[in-house]
């Protein structure tokens, strides 16, 4: 499986997008060293590492397909846990 996710600062709200084979391991990467604070928010699994690369990329270099996610995802977006 690959999967595609969107990880997001509580504080800042700011948005990171990526994909990755091992999605607990790159959860801990960004915990730890890259990105702290950043929580995961959601992800998608596919069979296909071409699939989630190509999701990821519309999903960063398409406003419209980020925005469209924000909007399905906008309760787990703002909710101030």
């Amino acid at each position: 499986m690959f999967y595609v996710y969107l990880f997001q600062h509580p504080k800042s709200g700011r948005i990171y997008v990526g994909y990755t084979k091992d999605l607990k391991q790159r959860y801990q990467q960004h915990r730890s060293s890259e990105h702290p604070g950043y929580e995961l928010r959601y992800y998608e699994a596919y069979a296909s590492e071409r699939d989630a690369r190509q999701r990821e990329q519309k999903l960063k270099h398409h406003g419209s397909g980020i925005r469209e996610l924000k909007k399905r995802l906008i309760e787990s977006l703002t909710n101030e846990s």
